[in-house]
């Protein structure tokens, strides 16, 4: 039982001590009209005006960082909102808020 114990000990100590980098998001601000959303996958597809410094203008899906957001966007509606960008590529939309319209 004491081998035991102490083997867990050292593999938790092992584990607790291994520096993994933390990822650093860049944030560029979307504006678009949302075109759909398709609740089961997360996201919504934007017709977004070109981002400087990351895209062209193009229409897209982007996957949605919160519920309450998702739940407020409607087809048709005009949003501004912060795309997140992680080290992997991997990115996000956040704080939604609806511009009116344009």
């Amino acid at each position: 039982m004491k081998v035991t114990l102490f083997s867990l000990v050292c593999i938790t100590l092992v584990a607790c001590s291994q520096s993994k980098p933390k990822a650093s998001a860049k944030h560029y601000p979307l504006t678009g009209k949302v075109v759909s959303v398709d609740l089961k996958e997360h996201t919504a597809k934007v017709d977004a005006a070109a981002i400087p410094d990351y895209k062209a203008a193009m229409t897209m899906d982007y996957p949605i960082a919160s519920d309450s957001d998702l739940a407020s966007l409607k087809p048709g509606e005009n949003i501004s909102a912060t795309v997140n960008v992680n080290d992997d590529d991997s990115y996000n939309l956040s704080d939604i808020h609806e511009r009116g319209a344009k």
